[in-house]
């Protein structure tokens, strides 16, 4: 589809009455927005005194927990020179595991207004959601007509996760970026994604996922080259936009090894926050959901140890997930954005660790709404939207509330 017929679909008015696309979009995420802040005001009301804020914290302190602090570490003070360690000699968990754009950006913001990390941070954070909002609905109006592509943003708005938008977290601005970088693949403006990419990669671990996948879209253009008319510079730009990215995505670690002098220091910052449940290992590919589901299948179901439950679970994923790629919804997306959405799966399996995160770190398959939004029947948009809320607040009570030894971050 060209860029112009593109643009011209997403001009028409809104299915909220007269309002253009823009504005709709910004109505719904903000009325979203309002709920969500509702339910955090309730809870950091009761929240006790805790590690990062003392009783009753304000919606800002509230917001700036968990990996806020990090982020707020690494604004004030930077990086180590030197990595930490625990007493037995394994890396300890320090600031090399979190990227550096956004606290960069939030630290001009500190400078520019005067305003403290947890003000700054909610601002920069709310700020790129409500960015990211409007790109996804472009996103979608690349796939789907214009009632599913604003439902889409409904349930971008109100998904389980969606708090994670408006705290002191990445990755409000980690999804702009890659809203709009798969809106520049859809569009074949490649020379324009080469900077998304890159600043993306630096924002959240992003670049190897996104470089798979576009090694993937480069080679479907390829074998579709006659039948789609598909010019050479375009898979020329494509193919070095696929350089572009894997080199990017390798970019935190080689900083890493750089300032510290340690080959390994990124991959083993990130091992010591599984070190908990499974203690110090080698990353191993593909290894980490195996592992993680059987120590949750023996310490949290309290199955009987022996039988490999991770691995019967990894391939029950898998399967239900391809299924789900294949299906009449999912194919509706077209063949892009599921390959994204493929990619980035395969890049969790290959390096994640199944814990409370999961939900936050899956938010990167954002496209998968558009197919779970195609539904027309009012009765199953009201129960989806109902059921989101609700999730809202389990993730809310499960993740983000600080409840004495909280094993649960978000």
């Amino acid at each position: 589809m060209g860029l112009e017929a593109a643009d011209r679909r997403s001009a028409g008015s809104s299915p909220l009455g007269r309002l253009p696309w823009w504005a709709a979009v910004l109505l719904i995420f903000a009325a979203a927005r309002l709920v969500t802040t509702a339910m955090m005001l309730v809870l950091a009301r009761a929240q006790p005194q805790n590690a990062w804020t003392g009783p009753s914290p304000d919606y800002a302190d509230f917001a700036s927990i968990w990996d806020g602090r990090w982020y707020n570490i690494i604004a004030v003070a930077g990086y180590p020179a030197e990595l930490p360690l625990t007493d037995d000699g394994h890396v300890a968990e320090n600031a090399w595991a979190f990227m550096p754009v956004y606290p960069a950006v939030v630290r001009l913001v500190m400078i520019l207004s005067g305003l403290g990390w947890p003000v700054a941070a909610v601002i920069v954070s709310v700020a790129c959601a409500f960015g990211s909002a409007l790109v996804f609905y472009l996103l979608m109006r690349e796939v789907q007509d214009e009632r599913t592509a604003m439902f889409a943003v409904v349930l971008y708005s109100v998904a389980p996760p969606s708090p994670v938008l408006q705290v002191a977290y990445a990755e409000s601005m980690q999804l702009i970026l890659l809203a709009t970088a798969l809106l520049l693949v859809l569009r074949r403006r490649y020379l324009l994604l080469l900077p998304v990419v890159v600043v993306m990669s630096f924002t959240r671990p992003t670049g190897l996922a996104f470089a798979l996948f576009l090694a993937l879209h480069t080679a479907y253009r390829w074998f579709t080259r006659r039948s789609e008319g598909v010019p050479t510079r375009e898979l020329a730009l494509a193919g070095a936009a696929t350089i572009v990215s894997g080199i990017a995505g390798l970019g935190w670690p080689a900083v890493a090894w750089l300032v510290t002098g340690q080959f390994s220091a990124y991959v083993d910052t990130e091992l010591a926050w599984r070190s908990s449940y499974i203690g110090y290992q080698h990353l191993m590919p593909f290894a980490g959901w195996v592992q993680g589901l059987d120590w949750w299948a023996v310490n949290g179901l309290h199955l009987p140890a022996g039988p490999p439950w991770g691995l019967m679970v990894v391939l029950v994923l898998v399967a239900a997930f391809t299924a789900f790629l294949f299906s009449p919804p999912a194919k509706s997306l077209g063949v892009d954005l599921r390959l994204w959405v493929a990619s980035y799966a395969i890049y969790l399996l290959a390096v994640f660790f199944p814990q409370s995160s999961t939900f936050r770190l899956l938010m990167p398959v954002f496209p998968l709404l558009g197919a779970i939004a195609r539904p027309r029947s009012p009765v199953y948009r009201v129960a989806v939207v109902i059921l989101c809320v609700l999730a809202q607040w389990g993730w809310l009570l499960i993740a983000w509330r600080v409840d004495g030894y909280d094993w649960t971050p978000p």
